[in-house]
């Protein structure tokens, strides 16, 4: 489903770049980091729908980004300048705009929104079908102008609950997280899936469901999913006492139900243990920390967060985020004159808190071009109003708020060049003021905007009086509250920290608040050994060349240059060893760090920041579930707002359910050894060498159990109109020496219609193969194992071989994502770190995909 709307085409006379001049171009920008170059001109430098690129390297980027805020900054007085804002951003050193504002400012070619971050809702918690089905168009249109959204669940009525149609009782939660799941899946941006965050409190009768929902039924594949955890709950866990859960979750209930903590709490871990999710949100203290929150009979009422976490939401306002590169105030880096900036920091973080609030300018004129172009679509009036309603929504908020999302990145960076280990006592006191600083100077430059520019529409300091957030800053700087009750705030909240991923490769740092993940590792590249002066290191088991060669973190080479280390010498695993143990990265990276004092780390720094903030704590493989459980009571009791785990592992295929019978499941087929004699089937149409195909895909419990394929529209193939998508496969007679299966599917006058005979409608050479698949698929082979024995088969015949790629493709489409295609390496980076993303595989170390 294509989203990204175009509203010119290129201007006559513009310059237009190849995708090779850009890569040659950003690859000397980067100096020689190929992979920076690719992610900057595959994401984020200008272009058209054709593909046009407009832009050579990121400096057209960020004058590009100058030129517009500064544009903003003539409407108010003392603006910047253009070359002010310019340097402030040029070569990723200082502030970095992330996601949507460094693609969508000044972008002729695109109509969408520069928020990264939306969350929808519906006025006083309202669960009629009609409202459910008005979050998920809000939802859709939201992800096709490039938004990652979330909405909270707890307001729909639990399983069984009566109501008032034909239905008479309601079905709970769990069909509305995948209707929203798959709402999710349909929708591309760019060629990539939208992004969701689905929650729900604890306190909901259906949270069981909900927790298990991703686990054991494997539909919710296009969502995070994050439980609300209140205080008494969690006190109630660690007393071992009762807890009543109720709908509705607040105010007077109509429906209550007594339950033993500790049964959800084990849920909970052991899900998170075994799969990564639920994400934990400690909702007491997200909303007694929440500065909007002393807003929220005036609309501002937080009800969930982003995909990532690291913003809660009250409905329809959005966030828009930018990273200050810690790592570029440190002076002598990685010697024993290092020192960090503190003057230039505080100064740069004014400039990143006033470029923000231009940025919310630009945004409301966005939006403006969003509802100008709704309003001219041909579309009646009607389907209209729900996507005029809701980007007037998002602008009322935008507008009246004026919400930022002042981050960092490079944490890990800066603390190794300052000869500060991670997750020690000392580096965690530094990080702590680093935060303190950046919250107690945005909240200034906040507080100077509000004088010049005007406070944010509803401020009130009586209703903040009370707030922690607040009081923390009036305790750490009275003269500053003193000001901010005067003039007021030009922002209603402004901090976060959020996940850097590809921002920390065109930084060329750690990513966020995270450590090193490693400084110094492995790779290949594929080579082509015909090329001149290649050396080939390992050849794969289909006969591909890959050079192997050392990657090292940008700045533990920087440290190996600081400490007279030549960078270009080829050295031995050993020597690389010794060199690491010496650095200040070592005993420093993600899976060294104690992961109790990351936590401890984590609530600290919260304090400090008024949205929340994204890390992932990571436990080795072998990790106990009961080390998560302590990591959450330990994450509660410092602070946090959230956590999340990720076990070494522990989405590297396809997960199954903990009960009796799926064990079953697991040690034999998961199917049933005697064929029903009827099937759902989908019918998958594909092309190859410009022949039209046709598979016919028999389910069970809505996984493939057998499948057949053949041309299509061919005089001995078979006649199927287009509209039939799904039908059934009957199995009509057996014997000894052959058998007859037909499709059977419902035509537009409502007759049915039988197809006979698919086992003598195709070629004989296709259903022997067809044979082959469905035995292993029915005897419990994984998906993407019978995927790759097909691609491996050594078929001579042309005709097969485009046979054997269409089924590749069509069995592709049910493997769960996450699941690692094993021994597939990335054509990109040489990783081996690859999985399945909506039967596409994507490698996890660059971002990468290929389909096909």
């Amino acid at each position: 489903m294509a989203t990204n709307e175009v509203s010119v085409k290129a201007p006559a006379g513009k310059k237009i770049y190849s995708q090779e001049e850009a890569v040659n171009a950003s690859l000397e920008y980067f100096r020689g980091d190929d992979l920076a170059a690719r992610v900057w001109v595959n994401k984020y430098a200008l272009k058209d729908s054709f593909g046009n690129i407009f832009e050579l390297t990121p400096d057209d980027m960020h004058k590009r980004l100058a030129k517009e805020i500064a544009r903003i900054e003539e409407r108010y007085p003392n603006p910047l300048k253009e070359d002010e804002i310019y340097k402030v951003l040029k070569d990723f050193k200082y502030i970095v705009p992330q996601g949507g504002p460094m693609t969508g400012i000044g972008n002729s070619y695109q109509i969408a929104s520069l928020s990264n971050c939306f969350v929808v809702g519906n006025d006083g918690d309202s669960d009629s079908y009609g409202g459910i089905m008005k979050i998920d168009q809000e939802q859709v249109q939201l992800m096709k102008r490039r938004g990652g959204v979330g909405h909270d669940l707890s307001h729909i009525r639990p399983k069984g609950s009566p109501v008032k149609n034909s239905a008479l009782t309601s079905t709970g939660i769990v069909p509305f997280m995948e209707r929203y799941s798959n709402s999710t899946r349909e929708v591309a941006q760019d060629g990539r899936r939208g992004a969701l965050m689905l929650s729900v409190s604890v306190k909901h009768p259906d949270s069981e469901s909900f927790i298990d929902a991703k686990l054991e039924q494997g539909k919710v594949t296009g969502a995070n999913v994050s439980v609300k955890i209140q205080d008494d709950f969690m006190q109630a866990v660690e007393a071992g006492t009762s807890y009543q859960q109720q709908y509705p979750i607040t105010g007077d209930p109509v429906y209550t139900k007594n339950t033993d903590p500790t049964k959800i709490w084990d849920k909970i871990v052991k899900n998170a243990w075994k799969s990564a999710e639920p994400g934990i949100l400690f909702w007491d203290t997200i909303l007694n920390e929440s500065v909007p929150d002393c807003y929220a009979d005036l609309g501002y009422r937080t009800v969930s967060t982003n995909p990532c976490g690291e913003i809660p939401l009250c409905p329809y306002d959005s966030c828009r985020l930018l990273a200050i590169n810690l790592y570029s105030y440190v002076e002598n880096p990685f010697t024993k004159d290092a020192r960090f900036n503190f003057d230039l920091f505080k100064e740069h973080v004014h400039y990143a808190q006033r470029i923000m609030d231009d940025i919310i300018d630009l945004e409301l004129e966005k939006i403006d071009a969003i509802i100008e172009k709704i309003d001219s679509d041909p579309e009646a009036e009607d389907i209209k109003f729900t996507e005029r309603n809701l980007w007037n929504n998002i602008k009322n908020k935008a507008k009246e708020g004026r919400r930022t999302g002042i981050g960092i990145t490079a944490e890990g960076d800066m603390l190794a060049a300052l000869d500060l280990r991670y997750g020690s006592e000392n580096a965690t006191d530094f990080s702590e003021e680093i935060h303190k600083t950046v919250a107690i100077e945005a909240y200034r430059s906040s507080v100077y905007l509000a004088k010049d520019r005007g406070a944010f529409a509803i401020y009130n300091t009586e209703r903040e009086k009370n707030n922690p957030m607040i009081n923390r800053i009036k305790k750490a700087d009275p003269e500053l509250y003193e000001k901010m009750a005067k003039y007021g705030r030009r922002n209603i909240a402004l901090l976060t920290i959020a996940p850097t991923g590809t921002t920390s490769l065109m930084t060329q740092t750690t990513s966020g608040i995270e450590p090193v993940f490693l400084p110094v590792y492995k790779r290949r590249r594929k080579v082509n050994p015909n090329d001149k002066d290649v050396r080939i290191d390992f050849v794969d088991e289909v006969g591909d060349n890959w050079e192997e060669y050392t990657v090292f973190h940008h700045h533990f080479k920087t440290w190996m240059k600081a400490n007279g280390i030549d960078t270009n010498r080829a050295y031995s695993q050993e020597e690389l060893d010794k060199f690491v143990q010496k650095s200040p990265y070592y005993k420093a990276t993600s899976n060294d760090v104690d992961w109790l004092n990351k936590v401890r780390m984590q609530g600290r720094i919260q304090k400090w920041v008024d949205h929340s903030i994204s890390v992932t704590i990571n436990l080795p493989a072998d990790a106990k579930q009961e080390l998560v459980g302590q990591l959450y009571f330990e994450a509660w009791k410092s602070g946090c707002k959230g956590v999340t785990v990720y076990r070494d592992g522990s989405r590297s295929g396809v997960l199954i359910s903990n009960d009796e019978s799926d064990k079953k499941k697991e040690s034999g087929s998961p199917f049933p050894t005697k064929r029903p004699e009827r099937l759902e089937a989908d019918v998958v149409r594909f092309q190859n060498n410009k022949e039209k195909w046709i598979a016919f895909l028999g389910l069970m419990d809505g996984k493939p159990y057998e499948i057949f394929t053949g041309l299509h529209d061919d005089e001995d193939g078979i006649l199927l109109p287009r509209s039939v998508t799904k039908g059934y496969i009957i199995k009509s007679w057996e014997d000894e020496e052959s058998s007859r299966y037909d499709f059977q599917y419902i035509n537009k006058r409502g007759y049915k219609t039988t197809i006979e005979g698919l086992s003598h409608k195709f070629n004989p050479v296709y259903w022997n193969y067809a044979k082959l698949i469905s035995g292993t698929l029915r005897h419990g082979m994984p998906i993407h194992k019978i995927v790759e024995l097909v691609t491996s088969l050594q078929l001579d015949n042309e005709t097969i071989n485009s046979w054997k790629a269409g089924v590749a493709r069509t069995l592709k489409k049910y493997i769960e994502d996450g699941t690692r295609a094993d021994d597939a390496k990335c054509g990109e980076c040489g990783s081996d770190d690859v999985v399945y993303q909506e039967g596409c595989l994507t490698c996890l170390t660059c971002g990468n995909s290929k389909c096909g």
